[in-house]
């Protein structure tokens, strides 16, 4: 379709299969790729989301960079790079930011997590292009642990009830872009 919102990133996006019934009102592609650190979405980019022209791109990654020994730091800058890529092909794209989730076999990583959640909900206040999606607090259950009923047997990926979740949480901001152009909130 003309004028797409592109998903991207590591197999939280690939896996979510039910993407296009979830948002049957937007005009919505699934690019995600297992596997994938946020610096292989820069490196892509030109690949899998730039020849669309998106009016919207909604990524995530930051998950596995984390799980493979990169700081915050790090994947911050990579966040920044992808975000300077796609805004020298169009300045307008609204670029949102799905926060890394609480995988309970990633638990270990929380600190590191809530840091780089952190850092880039506060890249994107800066930006009024720029928008995330906290998708870590409503993953959480009353006590601050990850709720487990909402992932597969490995406990890394989502079920359909997590998927559900992050429909919920990620439509708010499809529909805001949609319907003035204009970035929300975030």
């Amino acid at each position: 379709p003309p004028r797409p919102i592109i998903f991207t990133g590591s197999s939280s996006i690939r896996m979510w299969e039910r993407l296009a019934e979830d948002f049957p009102d937007q005009p919505v592609i699934n690019r995600g790729f297992g596997g994938c650190e946020m610096q292989d979405v820069v490196f892509y980019a030109n690949r899998i989301i730039l020849p669309y022209h998106p009016r919207m791109v909604v990524i995530y990654a930051g998950d596995n960079d984390l799980a493979n020994g990169k700081t915050p730091e790090i994947v911050l800058a990579d966040c920044e790079a992808l975000v300077k890529r796609i805004h020298e092909s169009d300045a307008k794209v609204r670029i949102g930011f799905i926060l890394v989730k609480p995988s309970p076999s990633r638990w270990h990583l929380e600190t590191a997590i809530r840091q780089l959640n952190q850092m880039i909900k506060e890249f994107c206040s800066r930006n009024e292009t720029l928008f995330y999606v906290d998708v870590f607090k409503p993953m959480l259950d009353v006590k601050g642990m990850p709720k487990k009923e909402l992932f597969l047997e490995d406990q890394l990926h989502m079920n359909l009830e997590g998927y559900r979740l992050w429909r919920d949480l990620v439509s708010p901001f499809l529909e805001d872009g949609m319907r003035s152009g204009e970035p929300g909130d975030g």
